[in-house]
């Protein structure tokens, strides 16, 4: 197999592409890695599945993305034992994937440059592979002691006048933890370090044997703010599998609830970058916008987070006209009130000049670390998965991918304001000509398995399912945050630490969507 044959089907034309797995043998697995790195391929998603489909052992899954190329391609390749080569010097991206399925299955990569533990710090017992089906999903009890020897080994840099700063895993207010370990001169950070997963829900694992209507509130619990497009990423793998066609009515509210979920998304973190740069009038105005949003939510579908409305075969009910039209008519005065607040912003130069050329992402940096969303597309990267590879409506509608050059955080504050405009346009273009009618299909569920890939606000997710017997075999998720948090890293460097919660929250990667 060469990247000839593999290129053509990346480009072979497929109507909204779709997945094509590709066996490779073990000896052939580097050979064939080699020769699709360095050609315009990500790896976005590597995962481990045991007994696959009737096998004994391992089967692992690289996710590969070719820009522009709507197809995505899914190397399956078996491993004899608890062993493979890693892939990391060839796909930077592979780095967290690895540990990850080290930590959670057992499989040791040859040759890997990093080898400690992701998920599973100090405390876990040893030998502890919890995603292997012979572990039993129930509490823990351990009287571990942690010593020395065996505490995580952060990066160690020294020189005349370096120190480190430790911040967190705990924070001020409710957020989840996780820890940033700076490397400082004076005030200029010139290395960073970040630990996360103190809180690791074994979301994966509580998945298992679930049917598929019941695993949809474990999608939902991934990231609260992302209920919907995670929820909506189940239920489209899952009708997938079941060949299930929803209702046009609810493929269309379906979208709705995904851009308003966009919507109050990003007044958050444009809320945020501005009460880090000790503005709050203008913070609270974009907190009051998103408080609206939340309260529409609800009236439309009775969560502010828009949970229990997405499910297999469309929705779990339908949204009454009356309510459509009221979003219809408030839509036009939110447009009006949140021009008059970026007015305030943009002519306010102490904000402008906090923001810009602050927290920049090199460019060079997208592709090999799998970043995406507004991070990507703000360091001048025009991909967005509801374009690339297009779910629900999105192939129908008429949108701009808004993009930047810089890669700062103005750059993502102006790329986040510019698809909350995008969002309400989508949303009214959709309302003004949706047909009454059903909004649900009841599905007829079938083994198998699928992958789908969605634009949440903080870009793209992964989720891949497989069913057998009729429950939930294996279901994969790796969100946006679980690779953006990675450009953190970089963003910071030769700023000074100062700047450091303004760079974190122009970015606002979930802790919770990384530690499942």
């Amino acid at each position: 197999m060469h990247y000839a044959d593999i290129e053509a089907l990346f480009i072979k034309p497929t109507p909204g592409g779709r997945e094509i797995y590709l066996p490779v043998a073990g000896d052939q697995f580097v050979e064939v890695m080699t020769e699709l790195s360095g050609k315009d391929i990500v790896l976005i998603g590597l995962f481990a599945v045991e007994n696959f489909t009737g096998r004994t052992g391992f089967t692992l899954f690289y996710v590969l993305e070719k820009r522009g190329c709507s197809n995505i391609i899914v190397l399956q390749c078996d491993i004899d034992g608890n062993e493979t080569a890693s892939v990391t010097r060839l796909f930077p991206s592979a780095c967290w994937f690895e540990r990850e399925v080290r930590d959670g299955f057992g499989i040791d990569f040859s040759d890997a440059f990093d080898t400690r533990p992701l998920f599973l710090h100090e405390m876990y017992p040893d030998n502890f592979h919890p995603l292997r089906k012979s572990f039993v999903n129930r509490p823990l009890e351990t009287q571990k002691v942690i010593l020395p020897e065996t505490e995580y080994r952060f990066k160690e840099l020294g020189g005349e006048g370096v120190y480190q700063i430790p911040v967190g895993p705990v924070h001020a207010g409710i957020i989840e933890p996780g820890h940033f370990r700076f490397s400082v001169i004076g005030e200029t950070i010139f290395n960073l370090e970040i630990r996360m997963f103190y809180k690791h829900r074994g979301i994966e694992k509580l998945a298992e044997g679930k049917t598929p209507d019941e695993c949809v509130a474990v999608a939902e619990t991934i990231s609260g703010d992302e209920s919907a497009v995670n929820a909506f990423a189940l239920t489209e793998a899952i009708e997938k599998i079941s060949g299930a066609s929803i209702p046009i009515r609810a493929a269309d509210l379906r979208t709705v609830l995904l851009e308003m979920e966009r919507i109050y998304s990003h007044l958050g973190d444009l809320a945020g970058m501005v009460v880090d740069v000790a503005f709050p009038r203008g913070a609270s105005r974009f907190f009051i916008l998103r408080e609206e949003i939340l309260r529409w939510n609800a009236r439309l579908t009775g969560s502010r987070f828009l949970k229990g409305i997405i499910r297999p075969g469309g929705l779990s009910k339908d949204i009454p006209e009356e309510a459509i039209d009221g979003l219809r008519s408030y839509l036009e005065s939110f447009e009006t009130r949140l021009k008059s607040i970026l007015y305030l912003i943009y002519s306010t130069t102490s904000v402008i000049d906090r923001l810009e050329n602050t927290g920049v992402i090199d460019k060079n940096l997208v592709n090999l670390l799998n970043i995406s969303g507004p991070a990507a597309r703000a360091a001048g990267f025009s991909i967005d998965t509801r374009r690339d590879h297009p779910y629900s409506t999105y192939a129908a509608l008429d949108f701009d991918i808004r993009t930047a050059e810089k890669g700062d955080v103005i750059g993502r504050f102006n790329v986040k304001v510019q698809e909350i405009f995008d969002a309400v346009a989508i949303i009214r273009n959709i309302l003004n000509k949706m047909a009454l009618g059903d909004v649900h299909n009841v599905p007829e569920y079938r083994d198998g398995f699928a992958l789908t890939l969605v634009e949440s606000p903080r870009g793209q997710s992964l989720h891949w399912v497989y069913i057998q017997d009729g429950v939930i075999a294996r279901y994969k998720v790796r969100t946006a945050s679980f690779c953006n948090w990675q450009s953190i890293e970089h963003a910071v460097l030769g700023n000074i630490v100062p700047d450091f919660p303004l760079i974190n929250k122009s970015l606002n990667l979930s802790y919770a969507g990384t530690d499942l």
